[in-house]
């Protein structure tokens, strides 16, 4: 799942509820077969309301999400306000949002509304967090700039994969949005220079990244610039006239890279007192930062030492279940981490580190999705056959991008959903592994579960709320399930399949020995490799990760564990009566937090 995409302001999720008519989209029924109570309207009203004013002030998510139409179609020409001053009205914005829907009294509500009003504030309260204890927009972003946050690193693949471009008037609002980076660079880097002054500012390694990219996007001669090409090649594409290219030019020339160098002189101005210390815990009130942090990604309120010895445990248990599985491989020598380094190194297992290797890779992921969207009806009832792209990481960013993300489709289907692969090495994914990371990313995982969520008769709320350790614990699960499905074609894809979740659980261990055991940078990247066998430059890539969104990586394992305790529970209430399908189309409700999601599973079995 794409951080980028959902993690966002808190005026971009919360009370996003309803789509009103005029934006395109017919309103959805809170449910498909209940009778709606006294209440329904008063919340559907509320839920109105905060939607009409969180989408005015947030274009970016207006678009990704196609509500800006209709009477919003300005939006398309716009950009966020991302100065520090938006901090406080988001979070003032977020107390109105909640004391308007507490005041609608559950006891007036239809079933299903009382479950999205749950929903909704339990978001908004998430959402307050940050702002109001820390002066944040998130504690899992304790960082304006780093290697994956900010401006020059989102604003970039927004306008080329999330803008559309089929008209002259999309044109011309990518030429509008163009002009307002340089906006959006001042204000970020103004919002930087006062962190700073708090102590705020993200490691060294990663102000060197983050600066390597930079430079890297402001190299090009301005009409050469990524961002002047990716205008150029879609209005061709599209076949609209005009002198695209010349005019994105000069607004990047004048406007955008003066704004970026700006940017630049103050990363390099911080740079020398950068701190070495990788965690939170580093940082003014960072062991309550780091808290808040793991607190909103999993949805519970396990302490960090419980996670540590999570994954401690469940690092032990992967570890003995790989072990025979690597010994019929033939691989004896070792610790199992060991050997799968070994494995991974094989030459049978690599593709070739050429255009056409990549190309054959990404060839092998389209195949993968298919062989198993043919799997789906034997455990859902109707399983969604939605577009999905899978794309390579752009070059300009893939130093310090995620190894895998997923992008959502707009909620209007106007644009396929993407499953980007950073293909940086191609030695960082050999052929045993990808199974399992095609299953995570596309289906049965987030692919299958947002595009059934956003089919679903329910507000848009629980079309598009956001709860890491839901998201990211059904996408381990359907890792699972699709071993259940006969999704692994070898014991080599199914040891592919448990290093994924030896992954995972290694993840609790480095991210709280991170931000709380004050491991450095090196650490936790040798206790990756040294565990989990992934090539040291992946592990790297992986810890830098967890370095700047602390808690993040955790929202995984612990996620994976609340859908099996659920299915579990489903199992010993419905006995002989407990259907698969049945049990997976509680992903029809929506996101919600761990502990709702096994309340109604448990629900749900009891009226099988």
């Amino acid at each position: 799942m794409d951080r980028r995409t959902f993690i966002l302001s808190s005026a971009a999720t919360a009370g996003l509820t309803a789509l009103p008519a005029r934006n395109g989209l017919a309103q959805a029924p809170a449910a498909p077969a209940a009778t709606p109570s006294p209440g329904d309207a008063r919340l559907n009203a509320s839920f109105d309301q905060v939607l009409d004013q969180t989408v005015r002030e947030s274009p970016e998510f207006a678009t990704s999400l196609g509500l800006d139409t209709g009477s919003n179609a300005d939006l398309r020409h716009k950009l966020g306000d991302n100065s520090y001053a938006a901090i406080a009205r988001d979070l003032a914005r977020n107390r109105k949002a909640y004391a308007l829907i507490t005041a609608v009294d559950p006891a007036s509500l239809s079933p299903q509304a009382r479950i999205d009003r749950e929903v909704v504030l339990y978001n908004i309260k998430s959402n307050i967090v940050g702002p109001e204890q820390f002066g944040l927009s998130s504690p899992q972003r304790p960082y304006p700039i780093s290697q994956q946050d900010g401006v020059y690193f989102s604003l970039p693949d927004f306008l080329a994969s999330t803008h559309p471009v089929k008209t002259a008037e999309d044109a011309q609002a990518y030429l509008d949005r163009l002009a307002l980076m340089s906006r959006q660079l001042d204000n970020q880097t103004e919002v930087q220079r006062l962190e700073a002054a708090k102590g705020r500012v993200a490691p060294d390694f990663s102000l060197d990244l983050a600066l390597g990219q930079m430079a890297k996007l402001r190299s090009p001669a301005p009409a050469d610039s990524q961002l002047v090409q990716a205008l150029t090649r879609r209005t061709s594409a599209a076949n609209i006239t005009g002198d695209w290219q010349a005019r994105a030019a000069r607004i990047v020339a004048e406007q955008v890279y003066p704004a970026l160098d700006r940017q630049i002189t103050l990363l390099r101005s911080l740079r020398p007192s950068a701190r070495s210390a990788a965690g939170v815990w580093a940082l003014p009130d960072g062991d309550r930062l780091y808290a808040a942090a793991l607190a909103q990604a999993t949805t519970t309120t396990l302490s960090p030492d419980d996670v540590h010895r999570m994954g401690l445990e469940q690092v032990a248990e992967l570890t003995a279940q790989l072990d025979p599985i690597l010994r019929g491989q033939g691989l004896t020598q070792g610790s199992v981490g060991a050997r799968l380094d070994q494995l991974n190194r094989l030459p049978a297992q690599l593709f070739a580190d050429s255009d056409a290797g990549r190309a054959a890779l990404l060839a092998s992921l389209n195949a993968s999705v298919r062989a198993m969207q043919a799997r789906l009806p034997q455990a859902f009832t109707n399983p969604p056959n939605a577009p999905l792209e899978i794309k390579r990481v752009a070059p300009e960013i893939q130093d310090g991008a995620p190894n895998g993300y997923y992008f959502r489709a707009p909620l209007d289907g106007s644009r396929a959903a993407i499953y980007w692969i950073n293909l940086k090495s191609v030695a960082d994914w050999p052929k045993y592994s990808l199974p399992s990371l095609t299953y995570h990313e596309g289906v049965p995982g987030h692919h299958l579960q947002i595009s059934t969520a956003q089919r679903a008769p329910t507000h848009p709320l629980r079309k598009i709320a956001f709860f890491n350790a839901y998201l990211e614990g059904w996408a381990l699960y359907a890792e699972q399930l699709a071993d259940e499905l006969g999704g692994y074609a070898s014991p080599v894809e199914r040891a592919g399949y448990l290093q994924s979740f030896l992954f995972r659980a290694a993840r609790l261990v480095v991210d709280t020995g991170i931000h709380t055991k004050r491991w450095t940078h090196d650490q936790a990247t040798r206790y990756l490799v040294d565990t989990v066998g992934f090539a040291p430059g992946r592990s790297q890539r992986e810890v830098e990760r967890y370095c700047v969104s602390p808690g993040q990586a955790c929202s995984y394992k612990i996620g994976h564990a609340a859908w099996l305790r659920a299915r579990e529970k489903a199992k010993a209430i419905a006995g002989t009566r407990f259907d698969i399908k049945h049990f997976h189309d509680v992903l029809e409700a929506g996101a919600m937090p761990l502990s709702m999601l096994e309340r109604i599973v448990e629900e749900r079995a009891r009226t099988v």
